[in-house]
């Protein structure tokens, strides 16, 4: 049984940052989610390039992105708002609510004749 393997070499130059920031990952690299380097650099290229693709196919991909980060982080934010909100007593509150007067909300007969008027004022044009 022969394994089909291609070696390749990797050359990192320290004194370039972006070289420099691909080594350090590299070195803190959890072993338990990468068993070796190769399994890491793998999901690296394979993640990349296949991103790229989707930008290219979709150039709002990137925006959209962004704007669902942006909003689960204001669904989080109101999520965490409502349960420290929830441990209040609202008992107070409530009793204040069931003694109030409802708002009067019905239609006066001259407040009807000022509409209608409105309305075939408008309809003129």
């Amino acid at each position: 049984m022969s394994k089909n393997i291609y070696a390749t070499t990797l050359r990192l130059n320290l004194d370039n940052p972006a070289d420099r920031a691909a080594w350090e990952h590299l070195q803190r690299l959890d072993r338990v989610q990468y068993r070796s380097v190769s399994r890491a650099v793998v999901a690296a290229v394979n993640a990349f390039f296949d991103r790229q693709e989707r930008l290219a196919s979709d150039p709002y991909l990137e925006t959209r992105e962004k704007e669902d980060a942006f909003l689960l982080e204001i669904r989080e934010t109101i999520r965490s708002s409502l349960q420290g909100v929830m441990h209040m007593n609202f008992a107070p509150w409530m009793h204040l609510m069931q003694g109030a007067v409802p708002a009067d909300t019905a239609v006066k007969a001259e407040d009807s004749a000022d509409m209608d008027a409105a309305l075939d004022f408008a309809d003129s044009f």
